[in-house]
């Protein structure tokens, strides 16, 4: 400004911050829907988020909790109604027995992972990631000031982890396993004969942790069934539960989620909530009430959603299949599919140049065919691409028939 002499701000920002990698998956959701709001017909697969509506008692419990006036902060861990909600269903739902004081509830299921992970880590501290991985997985590791070590997985085995290499892995700088199923971004579920056997390798550690993301456990297809890795004998000690409201219940936007485990760990989560943004939002933790009083595992509302995406599943990979060259781990649960695609890379397209990785293809498709796709470099898998197939079956039908468009210039470079 005039009159006043020039200062230069000085525009260091923290290592830590300098250390993580933004969200491709949040970065490809903005810039499909900047594509849709400038006119351009874009198919948006890329967000994990349900397309369905948040089931009516859930919203009228919203409604209800602000024409009551119940807008006020609430206890920083949550309120005792639902957290003792929340050991009902845990109970019931998974044979996991806890109190209110052994739960934090938080501002959705990230936010519930990122506490638990500072909570218990030491700068140097290893956090053992299979791959493929969620995007936050390794990010929220670096935040901790922990090492993110990536223990990688094989479509060939449904992208499950084999105990054998995680034990070869772990060393006494290990203190946080972090499971997901069923998975972001494969679909793949563990059997409970699996998850025993990890749990004897985690037994052989006493510094190791798990952190168990069992958001997606409602969105199953049997003859699938979810097991929670703290029912396991010997593991409740050593496990940290994160659940949360998002996906089952279609409560993306109400932003809740949960921690469960012992008390211990879970009273320096709510230490640093407190300090972080302390309680979640009063409203969304009446809907959450009214979310667990749907019935066992969300009751008919979700039962209906889990039916239509296994509708829309089994159309992507039987559409998908046909491609020759493509293989394909068929989900167990979630709502994404993880497919290979490196058969087609190397291919050279005129006006767009080479398709070199998942990246280069998801971009190609997102000019070419108009879909909105998230490359699998971000989930620690370069050779596939994540599909959400929480869209409508006409919208997938209509996204497969343009992608196939898409693929035909490019002639699959490896030999099948």
């Amino acid at each position: 400004m005039s009159g006043h002499n020039h200062v230069d701000i000085d525009l260091t920002l923290s290592p830590r911050v300098n250390a993580v990698k933004p969200s491709k998956t949040v970065a490809i959701t903005d810039q499909a829907v900047a594509l849709a709001l400038a006119g351009v017909p874009v198919i948006k697969l890329a967000a994990g988020e349900p397309d369905f509506d948040t089931p009516a008692p859930i919203r009228e419990a919203g409604i209800n909790a602000i024409r009551e006036g119940y807008t006020r902060y609430t206890p920083n861990v949550g309120t005792l109604e639902l957290r003792k909600a929340i050991c009902q269903k845990l109970k019931e739902e998974n044979g996991l027995p806890y109190t209110p004081d052994q739960i934090v509830v938080s501002n959705g299921a990230k936010q519930s992972i990122l506490q638990a992970v500072l909570a218990v880590c030491s700068p140097g501290d290893e956090v053992i990631i299979p791959s493929p991985f969620w995007v936050s997985y390794p990010e929220i590791a670096r935040l901790a000031d922990a090492t993110p070590v990536i223990l990688p997985t094989h479509i060939t085995e449904n992208f499950l982890m084999d105990p054998e290499i995680l034990e070869s892995m772990l060393t006494e700088k290990s203190r946080v396993l972090i499971l997901c199923s069923p998975s972001n971004p494969t679909g793949s579920v563990y059997s409970k004969k699996v998850l025993e056997e990890i749990a004897r390798v985690v037994a052989k550690h006493p510094r190791l942790l798990v952190l168990s993301d069992e958001i997606y456990e409602h969105i199953i297809y049997a003859p699938a069934t979810h097991t929670s890795f703290a029912s396991l004998p010997g593991m409740w000690e050593r496990t940290l539960t994160v659940n949360g409201f998002s996906k089952a219940f279609a409560m993306t936007g109400w932003r809740l989620g949960y921690i469960a485990g012992p008390e211990h760990f879970i009273a320096a989560c709510g230490k640093i909530q407190s300090q972080f943004t302390s309680g979640a939002s009063s409203i969304s933790q009446k809907a959450a009430m009214a979310a667990l009083g749907l019935g066992y595992a969300g009751g008919e509302a979700v039962s209906t959603m889990v039916k239509a995406f296994r509708e829309r599943r089994d159309y992507l990979v039987k559409s998908f299949g046909e491609l020759e060259g493509v293989k394909i781990s068929e989900p167990q649960g979630a709502f994404y599919l993880f497919i290979d695609f490196s058969c087609y890379y190397g291919s050279e397209v005129k006006g767009f140049g080479v398709i070199d990785g998942s990246e280069s293809l998801c971009r190609y498709l997102l000019d070419k065919a108009q879909v909105a796709l998230v490359p699998g470099d971000a989930f620690g898998e370069d050779t596939c691409i994540r599909i959400s197939y929480a869209a409508a079956l006409s919208e997938l039908q209509n996204a497969v028939e343009r992608i196939k468009k898409a693929l035909v210039p490019l002639r699959p470079a490896v030999p099948v």
